[in-house]
């Protein structure tokens, strides 16, 4: 039987979480709703986490003695990280001495922070089907394997980035120099390390939220939502759509490799695998132990959001992944570089049949930031794509 507590009491569930941004937003609200005592973590003041949690806090999440002083002050019962940039190492140190459970784990925390992690782990120890990849630690080395045998064209990422950055398509020699340096200033933490890899052809990515859940005899259960289908540009979501049309073989695949990977990792919580899909084939892309960003189409499509599920599954609670109707979400960029932006059109946006906003809060704006995100709900995907983008498009973000 799970027991919680009361916020501000003795008795309170304290779940403390390392990176607030829209993401992280959506999962304190999922547990404040369930009574939990939130704790919002996040490198800049005012992160849109911290507007709803019950305890703001601001530090360099990457500086290990930072981060474990703030967790031995708040003695958080769960410490969830929501973002790549973390002192993983000093989070499983404390895991081991007892003093904090890490969502789902330390381990898995430090596997996927970076891209060679996770990427050794499913190709290397699981066998899992991958694109053709090399790890290089120079420009030099950077073309050594792509001469060697990943040819072009061919995808460069840093180690470690978050939505996209630092990501880009080489289709010859002459975009090298490009994208190493593009990779070097985006990545979050400065490794100097990327991961080449060998172009698929691939018919679609998809998102295969995948849940791991105690079940009412206390054994940990895998639940899989409907696949999410989206669209990428340079390595960012733009816009996402569930369910995605597929082949059933092409699903059985894509579920059995996102419980290989999530069983490995282990601990409660909603996984996000990126899978690569042609046809019946189907390839492993990335996986965060966290909510996705594509996922913030759930909002409008399923009974539990994957923010809710992420909250319920980490407390212990009983879950539900079930499709409630198709729908759509479509991203709004700031536009413009500033502080305190202004969102007109908002009106006009929710005018569109079956839609909903949410704007993030940030208090910074780049031109290519996301800053908010249209919803639809449709009877069909096709309809519910065309209205979340209509709404999205709406939305005239401006300096005021």
């Amino acid at each position: 039987m799970t027991t919680l507590g009361t916020p501000f009491s003795p008795s309170a569930t304290r779940v403390m979480l390392l990176g607030s941004g829209e993401l992280g937003k959506e999962v304190l609200i999922a547990l404040q709703r369930l009574g939990v005592e939130t704790i919002a973590v996040d490198r800049y003041q005012n992160a849109p986490g911290q507007q709803v949690a019950h305890h703001a806090r601001t530090i360099t999440m990457s500086d290990p003695e930072q981060l474990k002083a703030l967790i031995e002050a708040e003695r958080p019962h769960l410490v969830v990280p929501e973002i790549e940039a973390i002192a993983t190492p000093m989070l499983e140190q404390l895991e081991a001495a007892g003093t904090v459970t890490v969502i789902p784990t330390a381990r898995a925390a430090r596997l996927t922070m970076d891209r060679e992690g996770i990427r050794r782990l499913a190709a290397e120890t699981l066998g899992l089907p991958t694109s053709p990849y090399k790890f290089c630690d120079s420009l030099q080395e950077l073309q050594a394997a792509i001469d060697a045998g990943i040819g072009y064209p061919c995808i460069v990422k840093p180690v470690m980035s978050s939505s996209g950055k630092g990501q880009s398509k080489i289709d010859g020699p002459a975009d090298v120099q490009k994208a190493w340096d593009y990779a070097m200033a985006g990545g979050r933490v400065s490794h100097g390390r990327v991961i080449v890899e060998g172009f698929i052809d691939f018919d679609y990515e998809i998102t295969q939220l995948t849940v791991r859940a105690k079940g009412a005899n206390g054994d940990t259960e895998t639940h899989f939502c409907e696949p999410i289908g989206h669209v990428q540009v340079s390595g960012d979501y733009v816009e996402s759509w569930q369910p995605m049309a597929m082949r059933p073989e092409a699903i059985q695949k894509s579920r059995q490799i996102a419980k290989a990977v999530t069983d490995n990792l282990g601990g409660l919580g909603l996984f996000g695998v990126e899978l690569f899909v042609k046809g019946e084939q189907v390839w492993f892309s990335e996986v965060s132990p966290r909510p996705h960003d594509t996922g913030l189409v759930t909002l409008c499509t399923q009974h539990q959001s994957e923010f809710e599920l992420h909250a319920r599954a980490i407390l212990g609670l009983p879950v539900d992944t079930s499709l409630r109707n198709p729908g759509a979400s479509a991203v709004i960029y700031g536009g413009v570089d500033a502080q305190g932006i202004v969102f007109d059109g908002v009106d006009d946006a929710l005018r569109v049949p079956g839609t909903d906003l949410r704007l993030f809060g940030k208090p910074e704006s780049f031109v290519r930031r996301r800053m908010g995100v249209a919803l639809a709900r449709a009877a069909d995907t096709d309809t519910a794509r065309a209205n979340a983008k209509l709404a999205a498009s709406k939305v005239k973000p401006r300096q005021a």
